[in-house]
């Protein structure tokens, strides 16, 4: 036990500053292009989820939350929505990069979630406009809410240190965890129980990255790297990880019956991605 914790607190630590770099980065880009991005997704009429999707992947702590908020308003589509949901990237990134993974491996991702998530969004866009037969939906500008979960207010030092030890916090206890079950188990004997079980990877990694916290994009991620899940698993917890966009949505989209369908299709979308992937031997490693 002393080993694992040894273990574990001298790899978490060595993140750290990968962690802070990273955050601080992000941080610039919010407060320089944040509101600019939101703009264009504002104005991006048809081409939404294209657009969307591409905007989506960029590492911003509040675009899922604020498209959410854009869609109670009626300013953005639902397949809009659904292009940012399944881009976006929530913690992935700064921990892959973190974990001096490869550019090729994280741009491989990237882009896998982009295509998807846009592919997604136009269809969606397209049946939700045979089904309403051409009527346009009323603005619903009263569910406007500038709040985006963000801690940009405090400045982007304070704001970047905060991220990078709140996911700090998660790191060090995820990679505890992961230790001593793979310590006691076997990392094998971990892997072959997920790995070997087809369609079950990417059932339980999708429900995990349902969970509207930064912490299932740390595990799906972390899991992934100890090759413990495979491509497909990955891409269905990513997908299906929308971070605090699905808990900012419970709270501004008044439609209950509407906001439980738009979480189980962002489901469904997100283990058929995972299973498309596992099938086609696709692998980012």
């Amino acid at each position: 036990m002393l080993d694992i914790i040894v273990d574990t607190l001298s790899d978490s630590i060595k993140l750290l500053p990968f962690l802070f770099l990273t955050y601080l980065a992000m941080e610039y880009l919010e407060h320089k292009a944040g509101s600019r991005m939101q703009h264009t997704i504002r104005k991006s009429g048809k081409w939404g989820p294209v657009i969307g999707g591409v905007l989506g992947a960029f590492p911003q702590c509040g675009f899922s939350a604020a498209a959410s908020n854009l869609y109670a308003g009626r300013i953005i589509t639902l397949g809009t929505l659904f292009s940012i949901y399944l881009s976006t990237s929530d913690e992935m990134l700064p921990v892959l990069i973190s974990e001096n993974v490869g550019i090729g491996m994280i741009l491989k991702i990237l882009g896998v979630k982009i295509v998807i998530g846009m592919a997604a969004g136009l269809i969606i866009d397209f049946a939700a406009v045979r089904l309403r037969r051409g009527s346009e939906e009323e603005l619903r500008i009263e569910h406007m809410c500038e709040q985006h979960h963000c801690h940009c207010e405090n400045g982007i030092l304070k704001s970047a240190l905060h991220h990078t030890v709140e996911i700090f916090l998660y790191l060090l206890l995820i990679s505890f965890v992961l230790n001593v079950v793979i310590g006691v188990i076997g990392e094998d004997f971990l892997a072959d129980l997920i790995l070997n079980r087809p369609v079950v990877g990417e059932l339980i990694a999708g429900a995990v990255g349902m969970i509207p916290n930064c912490a299932a994009s740390v595990v799906i991620t972390q899991l992934y790297l100890k090759g413990i899940l495979g491509a497909g698993a990955m891409i269905s917890g990513l997908l299906s990880g929308a971070g605090v966009g699905i808990l900012v949505l419970l709270r501004v989209n008044d439609r209950r019956r509407e906001n439980v369908g738009i979480i189980a299709l962002l489901y469904v979308i997100g283990v058929a991605a995972g299973l498309a992937v596992e099938l086609s031997g696709i692998t980012f490693l």
